[in-house]
């Protein structure tokens, strides 16, 4: 990323928090050293100076609620509102009045991210040093930066809301709620903002200390990130000589998606990962030019472990070039992948088809004891999967087999990330649409795919792209990335980093032919601590505590036969002003998760008809990891989502029954530790 913007040298600790509305009366008392009209209050500019440009006017403060995505989050009334003096490409700067700096400072931000062009910065007066900035995020929705201005204290200072971005596409910034020193550092009601540490970049090919990613508190620590930059889809998940190895789609200058590398991590259990160098780089390419390295899947041929992928070419950049064909990179220790010199593997979809082909995955096909690739494609008006076929049982000869399943519509016309595999006396299908992620189960005869069910891979918001494996002892295991391409909702982009992987799941067969997922036994090895167990207990409409903490996990089993409530929420990442609610309701079988009230993340209610279990036990076993959540309950069913509480307190955990009792035959929470580590 543009490491001048976020790198802690004279950049502070920043800290990102709630942006939550009080009344004039709750509101912290202003200080006497606070710049006047620090919120806008006033309803225009008062105590605030035009620098230059014609971005910033009177016609800037607004007391607008709410935009195409949702509200504001605006202090109180009024706030700076980027576009509405001149438009999105306008350029200006706007001046506070001066004040002296103290041990702390906070305001609220949103609208682009750019570093270079669009931020709030702290100016000293004598010199006119820019101390600190902070960009925004890509979101109206705002954000709580606070930064440590203690090298500061007593000097004389100045805030400046900075645009010099003719962008007509996030080319603007907006600003409110400037405070300092104790008010800074929380809501005035004994709840404070959850703060986030920013240290350099180390070089990528060493391992980032413990240290740096536990002092990020919204960094998942048993969840693999990147340090710096941006991950999405899984890739060439494999294990080779005893090693796990994890790609990922990464993009290292930015927290944001761009010209596509693979990022590589091994680990010897699929828990605890150690980074590796860089596996694979794009083309070198000039700016506007997006080619890069696509999702692919891994194939062990002799003595090597080679990469099958899609190499995308951006033909805005390239006219007249093929958009996607599918290449090879190979290695023999693992960690350094060379181009094969039979590039393309194949050249471009077939003849007459659609230029949308990518993500090859290579499995290997029991009916015929060959080695067959499933790749994205489409019709135009229905998802395909197109399928290949090995020649030579290496990744270097492919023929086209034909089409192996074209869908209905109802999931889209672009399938991308397909996989294909045997499981128990079926095959699995799944691919991604639309930020969602659906399989589908039925029989194949060695070319084309008959479905008999389709559901969801997850019914949560929070998993797209997800890619299974086989290890060597013969599990059929996946990884997803816990995001989607709808949201908005990345406040870890004020730290310069995006995106997440699940831990790994193992998958089987439901009792109904759906596709089920459970965590894998090695996650035992995460535990840092003995389990605190609770239970058996009677819960009704009285909250029961059983925990504090948000980097844990939470096993519930629950006797549905000896429950009379008509449902039970438990209450995850909670404080007294937020909280993750998980609804079970017992007539309809239904689990919700609801996110409506929760933090910085993707708002929503999601829900999922479970399967009656056959004991008549509901299991629950949930992973919370600081900002992220997955349940997985006993029928297999999961729900992943990316919460970013805003409060450091909002780490409770609780359950309350509702028009009856609900009986917990056994609860455990288990602190859990850094897969770093």
């Amino acid at each position: 990323m543009t490491i001048s913007s976020h790198k802690l040298t004279k950049l502070g600790l920043a800290i990102l928090a709630a942006s939550t509305a009080f009344a004039d009366s709750e509101q912290p008392k202003r200080r006497p050293d606070e710049p006047l009209n620090a919120g806008f209050e006033a309803g225009n500019l008062q105590g605030w100076q035009v620098v230059h440009g014609n971005a910033f006017g009177d016609r800037s403060v607004t007391d607008l609620a709410s935009y195409w995505g949702g509200p504001f989050h605006q202090d109180k009334k009024y706030f700076i509102l980027g576009t509405a003096q001149a438009g999105e490409s306008a350029v200006g700067e706007l001046k506070s009045s001066s004040f002296r700096a103290g041990s702390a400072l906070s305001f609220l931000v949103s609208g682009g991210y750019d570093p270079d062009n669009l931020y709030i910065g702290l100016v000293r007066d004598r010199d006119g040093r820019l101390l600190l900035k902070q960009t925004g995020i890509n979101d109206e929705a705002f954000i709580r930066i606070v930064w440590d201005t203690k090298e500061w204290s007593g000097q004389k200072v100045h805030i400046v809301v900075h645009d010099n971005s003719t962008s007509e596409s996030w080319g603007h910034i907006n600003f409110d709620d400037l405070r300092l020193g104790d008010n800074a550092l929380g809501n005035g009601h004994g709840l404070t903002f959850q703060p986030i540490g920013q240290a350099n970049q180390p070089p990528r090919h060493k391992q980032p200390a413990c240290s740096l990613y536990a002092k990020d508190p919204l960094r998942p620590q048993y969840h693999y990130t990147p340090y710096q930059g941006w991950i999405n889809d899984p890739a060439g998940l494999v294990q080779w000589k005893g090693r796990h190895h994890l790609f990922s789609q990464f993009y290292p200058t930015a927290p944001f998606w761009g010209p596509m590398h693979w990022s590589h991590a091994e680990s010897s259990d699929a828990v605890h990962w150690r980074e590796l160098p860089v596996a694979l780089t794009p083309k070198a390419a000039g700016p506007g030019d997006d080619s890069g390295r696509f999702t692919g899947s891994a194939m062990v041929h002799g003595d090597e472990l080679h990469l099958v992928l899609t190499d995308y070419v951006d033909t805005r950049a390239h006219p007249g070039a093929v958009q996607e064909n599918v290449i090879v990179a190979s290695s023999r220790d693992g960690v350094n992948f060379t181009l094969s010199s039979r590039n393309p593997v194949i050249p471009g979809p077939p003849v007459g088809a659609p230029a949308f082909f990518r993500d090859p995955k290579v499995f290997h096909d029991p009916t015929d004891n060959s080695w067959k690739m499933v790749i994205g494609a489409t019709n135009g008006a229905q998802g395909q999967v197109q399928l290949y076929r090995s020649e030579s049982s290496d990744p270097f000869s492919w023929s086209h087999v034909g089409v192996m399943y074209t869908g209905d519509g109802s999931t889209d016309a672009l399938w991308e990330c397909p996989n294909f595999f045997p499981l128990g006396d079926k095959w699995v299908l799944f691919y991604g649409s639309k930020g969602v992620g659906w399989y589908e189960t039925g029989n194949y005869n060695g070319s084309v795919f008959l479905s008999e069910k389709r559901g969801l891979v997850d019914a949560g918001p929070a998993s797209y792209a997800m890619q299974w494996y086989k290890d060597e002892s013969g599990r059929n295991l996946a990884i997803s990335w816990m995001a989607n391409w709808p949201t908005s909702k990345w406040p870890s982009r004020a730290n310069g980093w995006a995106g997440q992987q699940s831990i790994t799941r193992e998958l089987f067969l439901r009792a109904d032919g759906g596709l089920g997922s459970r965590p894998i036994a090695e996650l035992d090895r995460l535990a840092s601590g003995p389990a605190k167990r609770l239970g058996p207990l009677q819960v009704s409409d009285k909250a029961v505590t059983i925990g504090n903490t948000n980097t844990a996990r939470l096993k519930l089993t629950i006797d549905l036969g000896a429950t009379s409530a008509s449902s039970l929420t438990l209450s995850l990442f909670q404080s007294r002003a937020e909280s993750t609610l998980l609804t079970y309701n017992t007539g309809s079988q239904t689990l919700t998760l609801d996110t409506t009230n929760a933090g910085y993340g993707q708002a929503g209610r999601w829900e999922a008809v479970l399967a009656k279990p056959a004991d008549n036990k509901l299991t629950l076993d949930i992973f919370l990891d600081r900002s992220v959540l997955e349940v997985f309950a006993g029928d297999g069913t999961v729900m992943s989502a990316t919460v970013w509480p805003r409060y450091r307190e909002s780490r409770g955990i609780s359950v309350v029954g509702y028009q009856g009792t609900v009986a917990l035959r056994a609860v455990s929470v288990t602190p859990l530790g850094s897969s770093w580590c």
